[in-house]
Formats: structure tokens, C-alpha cells, sequence
């Protein structure tokens, strides 16, 4: 007899953490991925920073399922899904499944300004890493040649559109990368020179977490000498710059960490969705009507009464090995699984050196202690033991002697860049 067949889409967080959670299951395992690496998403700003190389926060998805002998992976991009004829299809082929997890994760926002996404990249894979990293290094050796002053400031100006977690890593990563690891590197420009605007149209930086804290990394990010406008909705976004209503930030560098959408899943199930895209599940994480398709992670609009759980990592992997364990029962023919519940993990994010925040429930730590919790817990889990010790050693060394080691500028025809971006069309 044919084993029946689990599909799982996307191997992030939730998708790899259902599928590992399936090994020795009586159930054939397909997981389809349109990269062939699993990605630690919460340590990409550090490869856009020149923190990490690429390879310290990737891994092949093949080499992390490898042992496992119910597992397959096919390299490929869904798509869309027939939950009535229960296939997924592919470009080349169309697969069917007995239980299907769709785990695709999300996107871009750009809240109805899409083309701001070719001056305004965000962060969400590698190439999105490598690609600001190429942008940050560029914009130096740039600003060493520039003997225009305006254009020399412009250059040295960068701007983070948003301060959720990511903006605000992004800011701090920065800030430290221009006064401290590029210092001794340039003679033309100096450190003071870089200016770091980050942009919020909230009332306070990292609004998810209690003000306190949110309080204290604004603070840290201004002793770093990043100027926080709050309050401030970007109006348009150029080659050239921002506008902030009334006012105008000439900058070259503009990143954007303001907004997530959600994958195509709600279409391709012909689902309800959230204003975000994500598909609205039922408290067993199952498509509405359909018991043997599961929706998790950032794809997945599940609300616990406060409003919907948030897309982080320890969601993601809870409900992967949740809808692993729920598959099992099914195939065992046992009642099924009582509603999902997310055990809080608490919440972290570094603002810089020796400086960050974590969130448990009620206890609150910040500075160095907080910026501890937050080390440990990204080495640990970082899949890979080989993973685990680079990145220590390299954070180590980098601590030690204000160094960043992966600064590197790659890409086809990068030393031929114009020293002067096009101008605004």
C-alpha cells in the first residue's frame, strides 16, 4: 500500500519545524521550496550589515532532512493549490496530497506603492542581504571619491523606513558599522559624516513591545547617533530621497522594514484573508472546511483574542510541530488535537553593543544582560553545529576588535558603478 502523502510548502521555520517533527511517521513527507536552503530570517540584518556571511545563517534544506528517510524535497515554486482535487501544482508537474501544510510565509508591503521597491529594498532573503550589504559598501567607497558635498552627504545618509525589530537592528547595525568597524578603513570621508535616519510613522519604536523598553532602545539608538523620527509616514520614496510630508531627507540608501504581505495562499485556496493577506484558519490551524490542509506561520492570521499572533520565529516552529502532531493523530486514527495554543516565548532585539531588549511575560531586561539572552538564544537556534560555532567565534572576534569581516561588495560589474545614482524620472 501507498503511504499517504504530507506536502508541505516553504521550508522556513513552521514548514521545517512540521516536517522534522514527522520523521518516522507512517506518512510519506514532500516538502517543496523555491530556495534550497533553510534561512535564519532574525540574522539576515547582520548580512547586510557585513556582520555574518551568507552561509552562517543558511543551511541546505536537503542536508538538514537528509537523515531523515521519509522526507523528500523538490526545488520548486508553487503554483496554486486545488483543495477540492487535493493536488499542488508546479510549474511542470502537478502533485497530490493526502494532507497538505502551507507554510509560504510573507512578503514586501509597500501599502500601495509598489515601484517605492526598487529604490527601498527590504529584507527577506539572502540576495535581499547581499543586495543592501552591496548598497551600504557601495555608497563609502562612493562618498571616499565624491567631491561634490551635497552629493557626499546624500551619499552618506541612510534611511530605515519603519522601527519595528528589524528597523531598528538595521539602524543600530548601521550606525556601528559607520563609526566604528569603516573608521580607520577611509581617508576622505570620516565617521561623523554617516548620518542614520530612521523613519516611524507610529508614536514609538518597536511598538510591540511594553514602552518601557521601547523607551530605552530609542534612547541607545540616539546615543548612537541615529535620529529617530517618529510620527513621520513616508509620502514618497525616489533615487534621490524621502519625503516626510512637508519635509525631505536626501539620501542614497533607502531600506525598507515597514510592512509584511502575506504569501498567495489565500488565493490559491480561495480562502478568507486578513487586510495582511493571511489566510484566517480555524483554532485547529485548518483551512475553514477543509480539515486536511493546515496554514501556519507568517501565512496564517490566528487570533487568540488580543488579535492575531505575531510573525515570529517561536510561533512559526509551535505551530509546525503542533500540525506534525496533528497529522500523526489523523494517520493513527486518534481524536484529534485540542485548538492550538502558543506557549509565549517572550520577545528580543539588539540595538547594538552590549545593548538590547527581551520581554518574558512581565520580567523586562535591557543593556547587557538582555543583550546576553538575545546571543545565546540566536546561536542556539541556529541549525547546525558548524553554524553555531562561526557565528560565535565571528561575534567574539568582533566584539574583541570592533571588526566585521564580511565586508565584501559583490555582484556583477560592482567596481563600474556610477559614482552618482540616476536621477528621479
Amino acid at each position: 500500500m501507498t503511504a499517504p502523502r504530507v506536502v508541505i510548502i516553504g521550508a522556513g521555520f513552521a514548514g521545517l519545524s512540521a516536517a522534522k517533527a514527522l520523521a518516522g511517521a507512517p506518512a510519506e513527507v514532500l516538502v517543496i521550496d523555491r530556495s534550497n536552503h533553510h534561512l535564519f530570517q532574525p540574522l539576515l540584518y547582520q548580512v547586510a550589515t557585513a556582520g555574518l556571511a551568507p552561509t552562517q545563517i543558511a543551511n541546505p534544506i536537503r542536508s538538514v532532512l537528509g537523515p531523515q528517510a521519509n522526507a523528500r524535497v523538490i526545488l520548486g515554486e508553487v503554483a496554486g493549490v486545488d483543495v477540492d482535487a487535493r493536488t499542488v501544482s508546479l510549474a511542470d508537474r502537478s502533485l497530490a496530497y493526502d494532507h497538505l501544510i502551507i507554510a509560504t510565509g510573507a512578503a514586501h508591503s509597500y501599502f500601495g506603492h509598489d515601484d517605492w521597491a526598487r529604490v527601498a529594498p527590504g529584507l527577506k532573503s539572502l540576495d535581499d542581504a547581499l543586495g543592501i550589504r552591496r548598497r551600504i559598501l557601495l555608497a563609502f567607497e562612493r562618498a571616499e571619491v565624491e567631491t561634490d558635498p551635497a552629493e557626499r552627504d546624500r551619499l552618506l545618509t541612510f534611511v530605515i523606513i519603519g522601527a519595528g525589530p528589524t528597523g531598528v537592528e538595521l539602524a543600530g547595525a548601521i550606525a556601528e558599522l559607520a563609526r566604528r568597524a569603516l573608521a580607520r578603513d577611509f581617508r576622505a570621508i570620516r565617521h561623523a559624516m554617516a548620518k542614520v535616519e530612521l523613519v516611524e510613522a507610529g508614536r514609538r519604536v518597536l511598538p510591540s513591545f511594553p514602552a518601557p523598553l521601547s523607551a530605552y532602545a530609542q534612547r541607545i539608538l540616539t546615543r548612537l547617533g541615529v535620529d529617530v523620527r517618529l510620527g513621520k509616514a513616508v509620502t514618497a520614496c525616489d533615487e534621490n530621497g524621502v519625503t516626510l510630508g512637508d519635509e525631505r531627507i536626501e539620501a542614497r540608501t533607502i531600506l525598507w522594514a515597514a510592512g509584511v504581505l502575506a504569501s498567495p495562499a489565500a488565493a490559491w485556496t480561495r480562502a478568507q484573508a486578513d487586510r495582511a493577506g493571511r489566510v484566517v484558519v480555524t483554532p485547529r490551524l485548518t483551512l475553514p472546511g477543509h480539515d486536511d490542509v493546515f496554514v501556519i506561520g507568517d501565512a496564517a492570521h490566528v487570533d487568540v483574542g488580543g488579535g492575531p499572533l505575531p510573525g515570529l520565529a517561536p510561533v512559526a516552529k509551535q505551530q509546525g510541530a503542533y500540525v506534525a502532531d496533528a497529522v500523526r493523530r489523523h494517520l493513527a486514527g486518534a481524536e484529534p488535537a485540542p485548538p492550538f495554543r502558543y506557549r509565549d516565548a517572550g520577545a528580543l532585539a539588539t540595538i547594538g553593543r552590549q545593548a538590547a531588549v527581551a520581554a518574558f511575560g512581565r520580567l523586562r531586561v535591557t543593556g547587557p544582560l538582555a543583550w546576553l539572552l538575545w546571543s545565546v538564544a540566536h546561536i542556539y537556534f541556529l541549525i547546525g553545529f558548524r553554524n553555531r560555532i562561526a557565528v560565535t567565534l565571528d561575534w567574539t572576534w568582533a566584539y574583541v576588535t570592533f571588526d566585521r569581516g564580511a565586508r565584501l561588495i559583490t555582484g556583477p560589474g560592482s567596481a563600474s558603478l556610477p559614482l552618482r545614482a540616476p536621477a528621479a524620472k
